[in-house]
């Protein structure tokens, strides 16, 4: 899978509000010992990812997460910009940027960082 791809099936997570089609998907996703780090959070393996993400469905309900431009990638390594807001909204609520090491077509590791959070 191109780390395009994988970055969008990544986000696509983020939205899913099923917990275990989340859960499922981020297995597939992510190796078993991921490790996900932002400034509210430093979890591992898909079960902490899947914790932060129900965390943030709950207090942004209704919230859709998108790419925001292209996936910048070399050497198993990959940055982009998501956009979250309300469905319907066209200007994003909250903006991040994150950073993740791929191994073996899978995530390994997300440094993510918050670029505007609401008030």
């Amino acid at each position: 899978m191109k780390t395009q791809e994988l970055v969008e099936r990544y986000l696509d997570a983020w939205n899913l509000t099923d917990a275990t089609h989340r859960r499922l998907a981020l297995a597939n996703l992510c190796t078993e010992d991921c490790q996900y780090t932002d400034p509210l959070a430093d979890v591992r393996g898909p079960a902490g990812l899947d914790s932060v993400i129900a965390g943030a469905r709950q207090q942004l309900p209704g919230f859709r997460f998108v790419l925001a431009g292209t996936v910048d990638a070399h050497h198993g390594q990959a940055r982009f910009t998501w956009h979250a807001a309300p469905e319907g909204v066209s200007e994003p609520v909250v903006v991040g940027t994150d950073v993740i090491v791929v191994e073996n077509g899978r995530i390994r590791t997300v440094l993510g960082f918050l670029d505007k959070v609401p008030g």
